[in-house]
């Protein structure tokens, strides 16, 4: 890509890094750009000389200026992938889920305000808030992908229930990818290859994070990002039992309260 790559640099190192960071500075100027004078009024041209490139350079990453606005986290969500399939084989799923995306925490820490900001420009346009829902459904579906992948990878020679082939998750985020929605016939035939469990586990790790994150940043001032987020998976990790003193609802015997 012009501008950005060197022919050179080994695949994942210099050339890597410079295509990275420099979809990274288009997203947050697009972003901040956004919050400001309102996502309509946003131009590729202004977005890229905010980000100190050519408007060539940012068709080079981005279909359309709109997949620039819901592209925030791809990164982070591809190295959280390629952790849970390096995890140690013998960590149960939950954990090695848990560990991939904490490893991640720093990044998404330090950068609660851009994702802030994020979240304010979706809800000022529902028509890029419901492309945003549509990206993060796909990416929570190459999770489910990612970890049936290691399920099959531990699992013993007996037949499995996951014992279908999976569709291979992105190896890199793609303005393609960005619009994409959930009902596409492709995201069909995944969903039929994958069973409940993944499904299920990448659902709940994902929805973790984001309540975490929301419970954090209107209490910053109590403690870091990283306890709550320990706190949440910690809850998961033991079934999500009430914390003690409080009701535990309907007592185990009756219903609506009759014997």
């Amino acid at each position: 890509m012009q501008d950005v790559t060197e022919e050179s640099a080994p695949p994942g190192g210099l050339r890597e890094r410079k295509k990275r960071a420099t979809r990274a500075a288009l997203v947050e100027a697009a972003v901040r750009l956004a919050a400001e004078h309102g996502a309509e009024n946003v131009t590729v041209e202004a977005i890229s000389e905010a980000a100190g490139v050519s408007p060539r350079t940012f068709f080079n990453y981005f279909d359309s200026r709109d997949d620039v606005f819901v592209m925030i986290g791809a990164d982070s969500r591809t190295r959280i992938r390629d952790a849970v399939l390096a995890a140690p084989a013998d960590l149960p799923p939950l954990q090695a889920l848990r560990r991939a995306m904490a490893a991640e925490l720093a990044e998404v820490e330090q950068q609660h305000e851009l994702w802030r900001l994020h979240a304010e420009v979706l809800r000022r346009s529902p028509r890029l808030l419901v492309r945003s829902l549509g990206v993060y459904a796909s990416d929570e579906l190459g999770l489910a992908e990612t970890l049936a992948e290691r399920l099959r990878a531990g699992a013993s020679a007996e037949p499995s229930s996951a014992s279908a082939e999976p569709s291979s998750a992105p190896a890199e985020p793609s303005a393609a990818s960005a619009g994409s929605t959930a009902s596409s016939a492709d995201d069909v035939s995944r969903r039929l290859a994958l069973d409940l469990y993944p499904r299920l586990l990448a659902a709940v790790g994902v929805t973790a994070v984001r309540v975490a994150f929301e419970h954090w940043c209107v209490r910053q001032e109590e403690r870091p990002f990283a306890d709550v987020f320990e706190e949440a998976f910690d809850l998961l990790a033991a079934g999500l039992r009430a914390p003690s003193g409080t009701p535990s609802g309907t007592p185990s015997g009756t219903v609506d309260g009759q014997d």
